[in-house]
């Protein structure tokens, strides 16, 4: 282990959903103190029962925390995060250290970095539930210093040194998070369209035996392909009732428009996401396999909810 990893740290984890309590149990797994919050006192509970020390406000978390304070937000993109900074501001000063491990434009980060007196982290996270096990990958974005001084809790969080690094100025984690998911959207487009392909083709085939293989040794071998495994081991083959929706699509909104303003041409990318838009307005029955594939494969890296027909 190295002496950064080693180091004590002292964190404050403001949001205890599902990825927020993954980055509590982490850092208390690997003998960081916690003080946790969150509006749900029994999630709050949950992570003090497992050696966290809970707080009833935000006030008080911060009077918890020492005089470098060290905070982890993990709480939805937008006002929430607006409002819990504005909560915090008159506790923090410019020795203190925020990381916002949501999944917030990076446009947001880079405006809530200059007003913030505390050096200003921007953390894409990427793992889905996942990382409780594995570890999450985190994209940073700020101040080098603060970086730096948080390595120990991201070696923890993340799937050890190699599974975080500093992007660069404050905005840019973000921004590599927002392009992540761009990337997702196209990979999943691609794996749903070739299952489309075989499930509609000539042969009459076992998707999850060529899902199998595939992922033994082939180029196109991934996590999301041994989800796509999973899908039709758990759904059957041809998906049984899972509908043509595929939620979600503010962080391939984001990618797009960026591609429009620096001039960047992203067909798959953009395909991808009116592939989604486009599920939203189909009328009853079975719809597209690649999208009902795609609905699955959000449950599986991030238990999104599965819609239904």
């Amino acid at each position: 282990m190295s002496a950064r990893s080693s180091r004590h740290m002292e964190l404050g984890i403001v949001g205890l959903g599902r990825m927020g309590q993954i980055v509590a149990d982490r850092c208390l797994d690997a003998g960081h103190d916690v003080v946790a919050y969150d509006v749900d006192s029994d999630a709050v509970e949950e992570v003090t029962a497992a050696g966290a020390r809970p707080a009833e406000t935000l006030d008080e978390l911060a009077g918890e925390l020492g005089a470098e304070k060290r905070i982890w937000l993990m709480v939805p993109a937008g006002e929430p995060v607006d409002m819990a900074l504005e909560d915090l501001s008159e506790h923090l000063d410019g020795e203190d250290i925020v990381i916002d491990g949501g999944n917030s434009h990076f446009e947001d980060s880079v405006r809530r970095a200059e007003s913030t007196e505390a050096g200003y982290l921007d953390c894409g996270t990427s793992g889905g539930p996942a990382g409780a096990e594995l570890g999450f990958s985190l994209m940073i974005g700020g101040p080098e210093w603060a970086y730096e001084e948080c390595t120990p809790v991201f070696d923890a969080v993340a799937t050890g040194p190699d599974g975080h690094d500093r992007m660069g100025p404050s905005g840019s984690g973000h921004y590599v998070k927002m392009v992540h998911n761009g990337v997702e959207y196209a990979l999943m487009q691609a794996y749903g369209e070739g299952f489309e392909l075989l499930h509609n083709g000539r042969y009459d085939l076992d998707l999850e035996a060529v899902a199998r293989t595939w992922n033994n040794g082939a180029v196109i071998r991934s996590w999301l392909l041994e989800l796509c495994e999973e899908a039709f081991r758990e759904e059957g083959g041809d998906l049984g009732d899972v509908a043509d929706h595929v939620a979600g699509g503010s962080t391939g909104t984001w990618t797009v428009q960026e591609s429009l303003e620096q001039e960047v041409p992203l067909p798959l990318i953009y395909q991808a996401l009116a592939e989604r838009f486009a599920s939203r307005s189909t009328g009853d029955g079975p719809g597209r396999f690649s999208r009902r594939l795609a609905n699955r494969l959000r449950y599986g890296f991030g238990r999104h909810e599965i819609e239904r027909m």
